[in-house]
């Protein structure tokens, strides 16, 4: 009994080690992988520095031969293919872009501060397109909670809650665009096209929610704050349907191949929703001008002998200057818009004065007919 105990110990053992043995086979493999790893991070990083050189140059070369072909009497043989290299020119500096998206860039001041010098370009179009829905998804139910806090806040909470639910609304506006301006500075940085008013709208709409914060309960405050609820109830509901919208009218022009795979949607207007989105146009201006109400309500304010908080004249300014910016935006766009049509239409007219043209019969050739 003893010998058998004893050979099964033995047998045991030796299975043990031998487990251990193919571990260490395994762990040698793992080891002989990481090597690898490292060895191609390296020809990695290596290659992204000789392409962002390679593109440095490009550029520099094709901005070089630019001004000189301007310089340049074209020789009549030579316009067409003039034409063609203009044409290239402007299709190269595209690709730049796109191969830039997937190179390691400079962060900007804002995620240098906030992040610290981290790089947070994503490698993959995958993780790009993961990243841009996810910060759709966020602003989305942000926008739901923030479209129930305010109505809760307006029409049911009773008024000695009202100070708590407050703060709470308060201060989660100010975490809300300090986290959005984050989202779109990684954006940004991974190929975003996100023209500079709507990113610099975020910041002014952070230090406004951060004023309001700040803002002590006084009698100034409660005769602003239905207003202030007013207004959190309307611009959730133009948000929910700029974002309904702006999504399918995305959705389809990335899918004709006329909208960038990384552009998002934004609380304004821009000349790519013209098509099947005017009807938000006058959402979007009342938006405005609701803005610059509520700046002559604080200025208002801030003129009554009981206005001791530095807050009323400071939001009222900041109002102002959210009006200013988007309504001037918003115009711009409009106007451009309008421009491009109508040069579309005076060429559609010249077009078609050319073709009549070309129909009509000549009335020299019927003179020569009937002589």
């Amino acid at each position: 009994m003893d010998v058998l105990d004893s050979l099964d110990t033995d047998h045991s053992f030796s299975s043990h080690m031998e487990e251990w043995d193919s571990m260490t086979e395994e762990y040698k493999q793992l080891e002989e992988e990481h090597k690898a790893y490292k060895q191609k991070v390296e020809e990695l990083k290596n290659l992204q520095n000789k392409l962002g050189t390679s593109i440095k140059k490009q550029r520099k070369d094709l901005l070089q031969l630019s001004e000189k072909l301007q310089g340049c009497d074209v020789p009549a043989e030579y316009r067409s293919r003039m034409s063609d290299i203009t044409e290239k020119m402007k299709e190269r500096s595209e690709v730049f872009r796109e191969i830039e998206a997937f190179l390691p860039k400079d962060n900007g001041i804002f995620l240098n501060t906030t992040l610290g010098r981290i790089n947070v370009t994503m490698f993959s179009k995958s993780a790009k397109h993961r990243y841009k829905e996810e910060y759709e998804k966020f602003k989305f139910v942000m926008t739901i909670i923030m479209l129930f806090l305010s109505l809760t806040l307006r029409f049911v909470l009773e008024s000695r809650y009202e100070k708590v639910g407050d703060a709470i609304f308060h201060f989660l506006l100010v975490w809300y665009y300090c986290t959005l301006t984050l989202r779109e500075s990684i954006l940004i940085v991974n190929g975003s096209r996100i023209k500079g008013w709507w990113v610099a709208h975020h910041y002014i709409s952070t230090y406004l929610t951060g004023v309001g914060l700040t803002w002590p309960d006084s009698t100034t405050y409660h005769l602003f704050r239905d207003q202030y609820m007013d207004f959190s109830i309307y611009l959730s509901f133009v948000q929910i349907l700029q974002y309904y919208y702006q999504s399918g009218c995305l959705y389809r022009l990335r899918a004709l191949g006329e909208r960038h795979n990384m552009d998002i949607t934004v609380e304004g207007f821009q000349t790519w929703m013209w098509r099947g989105l005017k009807f938000l146009l006058p959402f979007v201006y009342l938006g405005h001008f609701f803005q610059l109400y509520n700046a002559y309500t604080l200025y208002q304010l801030s003129l009554l002998p009981e206005c001791e908080e530095w807050q009323v004249l400071m939001m009222s300014a900041t109002f102002f200057v959210l009006f200013l910016g988007n309504s001037i935006s918003t115009w711009g766009t409009v106007a451009n818009k309008l421009g491009d049509k109508s040069h579309e239409q005076r060429l559609r007219r010249q077009s078609l004065y050319q073709l009549e043209k070309c129909k009509k019969p000549d009335s020299s050739g019927l003179h020569h007919h009937r002589d």
